[in-house]
């Protein structure tokens, strides 16, 4: 587990960025595999609208389909929340929901509300979410599967332990960064270089970008943008190489 974590400023770095950019500057430093590290399609934003999430994994697993030995999720939400003094910074709740299919939902409002007042940044479930307009009232950034109006028999299994959710692993700690467009871990290594770049990422992007804005293409033209987006990407990882 990340023991020492980003400053409040970097988190909010991060924050300024959409995924798809973060995603996009990993790959400069060729530390994993492109394929790998952010979660598939079955991982939806309950709210595209909200801004981009950032925070540190606590994790837990999850069941709704039957009854659990004894209590509910209410009597488990004390020790839950006290997991969220293991990370360091603020939590992103992350929910593996072990029922296939799944049978009913892993959060609502009150649940939400629990975490963030307790300082969640959001939650993320492999299994359905319900009372959206509650959830979307307090701010809570919150990601599922689908949505199902009941909560079953909802009980929570394990508290901070590795999970598996939307085709990748998640351990207590790791970083995440969500918005309309995804969920991706970013790598502790570099994640304040991954901060940093950002803005030299943008502007980089916007070469072709105001070119494109000029109203017409014309071939030599876009050879001299997409030439000059070339020259500063190279900087750009260039810069990267620096720092492994």
């Amino acid at each position: 587990m990340n023991t020492k974590g980003l400053s409040a400023e970097y988190i909010e770095k991060l924050r300024k960025f959409d995924t798809p950019t973060i995603c996009n500057i990993i790959e400069l430093f060729d530390i994993r595999p492109r394929n790998t590290g952010y979660m598939d399609g079955r991982i939806k934003a309950c709210f595209p609208e909200m801004p981009p999430m950032v925070g540190y994994a606590t994790t837990v697993t999850f069941r709704t389909a039957a009854p659990p030995a004894k209590g509910d999720v209410y009597t488990s939400l004390d020790k839950q929340v006290g997991t969220f003094g293991e990370v360091p910074g603020p939590p992103v709740v992350i929910i593996q929901d072990l029922d296939d299919p799944v049978a009913a939902a892993s959060f609502g409002e009150v649940m939400c509300t629990v975490y963030k007042t307790a300082g969640a940044a959001g939650l993320i479930t492999s299994g359905a979410a319900r009372d959206l307009d509650q959830v979307r009232a307090i701010g809570f950034p919150a990601f599922s599967n689908g949505v199902i109006c009941a909560h079953g028999y909802c009980h929570l299994i394990s508290l901070h332990v590795p999970v598996h959710i939307g085709g990748i692993a998640v351990y207590p700690g790791d970083l995440i960064h969500g918005d309309c467009n995804g969920v991706t871990t970013i790598p502790h290594e570099i994640a304040s270089e991954v901060a940093d770049i950002g803005d030299d990422f943008i502007d980089t992007e916007k070469i072709i970008l105001d070119y494109l804005q000029e109203g017409s293409i014309e071939p030599k033209g876009l050879a001299k943008a997409r030439a000059e987006f070339a020259e500063r990407m190279k900087t750009l990882r260039e810069q990267v190489a620096i720092h492994k």
